[in-house]
């Protein structure tokens, strides 16, 4: 076991409901093992700025059911650069800090995995992210918040749509992955769900609509910002050519997905990584993030968790659910 006498930490990137959570957790756990915690502001600028506070309890007190992240975050440039990290390094010892946790997604894992590397520092990653495009765990912390929030605004959509007898194309968050649309559509009954890795088209969608029942009042289209068909405006002109008889119309949800109280399941599942990253950096793991995966607590190479997303998470028994409850 190795002795880590001070752990700093921060949240990087895009925020994600249930990262304080996490850093209670990472709190907490540090003081029952009698180590120092450092917090560390707006990320990596943070560790170049040498802009940290100590943490203790009553840091943390009262923020597991906050959204956002206490400790700020940002994207850092300068953290690219051999010289940005040098001086972050150098805060690091100056101030006797021997370990670090970083809570963020494939950007924030891709700049660790050289900072460890680089200096030979143990770091452990809490996957905090939306979008749940992560190799290593069945989910990211937030992206049963996320999914729940979109669950809430559709089915509110739906409330109009049936009123007017109107379509309503959603489109929702993720960039590069279709996982948000792919459960919240099924969640919300939408008659299509587009994603990217489903390679579905708007020529699909008009067929989707063309053997729909004639006799349903309202239809739901949710689209991932990220899908080849060009999004959710790209979608509704399409659609609204093609089908002048439907009242057609585009909602995008944005950042509300991002914001908001993390669910029970986010919290729970923040504070057991926040735990089980504390014990990996007591027991000797680096350059890894911490998971969950069939319940239990894992550890994946951040090489092997950036971008690799389980083929489990979006496989065909999935898409073959959609097809067979949109019929």
């Amino acid at each position: 076991m190795n002795k880590i006498k001070n752990i700093g930490v921060l949240t990087s990137g895009g925020d994600s409901p249930g990262m304080n959570a996490a850093i209670r957790a990472v709190v907490r756990a540090s003081i029952y093992y009698d180590i120092e915690v450092t917090g560390f502001i707006r990320g990596y600028e943070g560790l170049i700025n040498n802009d940290c506070m100590a943490m203790d309890r009553k840091s943390v007190a009262n923020i597991i059911q906050r959204g956002g992240t206490i400790l700020k975050t940002a994207r850092s440039e300068a953290f690219k650069t051999v010289e940005g990290r040098q001086k972050a390094y150098k805060n690091l010892k100056d101030k006797d800090i021997d370990a670090l946790i970083v809570i963020g997604g494939d950007g924030t894992f891709t700049g660790a995995n050289v900072f460890s590397k680089e200096f030979d520092l143990p770091i452990v990653g809490l996957p905090g992210t939306i979008d749940n495009d992560l190799a290593g765990t069945d989910f990211t912390i937030g992206y049963d918040s996320a999914i729940n929030t979109v669950v809430d605004a559709v089915d509110r959509i739906r409330d109009t749509a049936e009123s007017h007898d109107r379509l309503f194309i959603v489109e929702v968050m993720g960039r590069d992955s279709g996982l948000i649309a792919l459960r919240s559509g099924i969640g919300v009954g939408a008659e299509a769900i587009m994603i990217p890795e489903a390679n579905m088209n708007v020529d699909d969608i008009l067929h989707k609509l063309e053997h729909s029942r004639k006799d349903k009042a309202s239809k739901i289209i949710i689209v991932a910002e990220g899908d080849d068909a060009g999004g959710a405006f790209k979608v509704g002109e399409i659609l609204q050519e093609k089908y002048p008889h439907y009242d057609t119309k585009v909602s995008v949800l944005g950042h509300i997905q991002r914001g908001g109280k993390p669910t029970c399941m986010d919290r729970v599942l923040a504070s057991r990584l926040g735990v089980a990253a504390v014990e990996g950096l007591i027991n000797g793991e680096s350059c890894v993030m911490a998971g969950q995966v069939n319940r239990e607590m894992t550890f994946t190479p951040f090489d092997q968790a950036i971008k690799h997303i389980d083929a489990e998470k979006v496989s065909s028994r999935w898409l073959k659910l959609i097809d067979i409850l949109s019929f």
